[in-house]
């Protein structure tokens, strides 16, 4: 008997279900760290099975993995929610976050040798010269700009060479996303973020630590500030209403901040 051989076509549609779970996961990552749904937003299996065609073990999986990074809360007998965000988080992950960069970009420049320099320079070239907005009337980020400015940190804190180091920074850079998302249609402030990241580089390619490591605490901490201004903003004309009329307060909604009312605690 001759055994039926799949065509290369047939082979190429046919996924293991581990790749699918992969698949799902991979996406609805990518779409939360984009704040795509909304934080505190519940996650519907069936709903996000239709959106990424997929079955619902698949999705199960890739909310429990999730769950288990911190970008999505599991509630016992309530299902799956995006994990919320909160000032005194934002604060929080800055300065720790602060504090691993400069510990990895230390590394980096006693250890880099020509082959990390020459990645800072490509990964710095890449990223300068990538759109940085997909929509800029809505201050929307390009995913390609998302990619290279990952990319970039990355390769800057590479050369350190301390995997555990990598990690925790790795971890950081994540979560931080989501926040550097949501400032994009807050954000009142055009930065050059082009001279930020090419000051950042110069500074680590010349061995220079110390300035260094304060231009990338400065740029991290701009983008909490960029935040926490927006936040700021937007509950004083709340609270000179509830002041005129007790009970009748509320807070006005921009509109880059509809679909996100009440998506930052404090």
């Amino acid at each position: 008997m001759t055994p039926v051989i799949p065509s290369a076509m047939a082979m190429s549609t046919m996924e293991s279900p581990t790749s699918l779970t992969h698949g799902a996961y991979a996406e609805l990552r990518s779409e939360l760290l984009a704040c795509n749904f909304a934080p505190g937003e519940k996650l519907k299996i069936d709903d996000l099975c239709r959106r990424f065609a997929v079955g619902s073990s698949a999705v199960r999986e890739a909310l429990s993995r999730l769950a288990s990074e911190g970008f999505v809360v599991s509630e016992p007998q309530r299902g799956f929610r995006v994990a919320p965000l909160s000032v005194d988080a934002l604060r929080d992950l800055t300065d720790v976050r602060c504090s691993i960069e400069a510990l990895c970009l230390r590394g980096a420049i006693e250890k880099g040798g020509l082959e990390w320099q020459s990645q800072v320079v490509a990964a710095l070239h890449r990223l300068t010269n990538t759109p940085v907005w997909a929509d800029k009337a809505a201050r929307r980020y390009s995913n390609e700009y998302a990619k290279a400015h990952e990319t970039f940190h990355e390769v800057l804190a590479a050369g350190c060479g301390s995997p555990w180091l990598l990690h925790l920074r790795a971890v950081l850079f994540n979560h931080s996303a989501r926040y550097r998302w949501f400032t994009g249609p807050l954000s009142k402030v055009d930065r050059d973020l082009a001279k930020e990241h090419r000051e950042i580089a110069e500074a680590a390619l010349s061995r220079d630590s110390e300035h260094a490591v304060a231009l990338m605490n400065a740029h991290l901490q701009l983008t909490a500030k960029i935040v926490l201004d927006a936040v700021s903003s937007e509950r004083e004309p709340a609270a000179k209403s509830a002041k005129a009329k007790p009970g009748k307060a509320h807070a006005p909604e921009s509109p880059g901040l509809k679909r996100k009312r009440g998506a930052l605690s404090a």
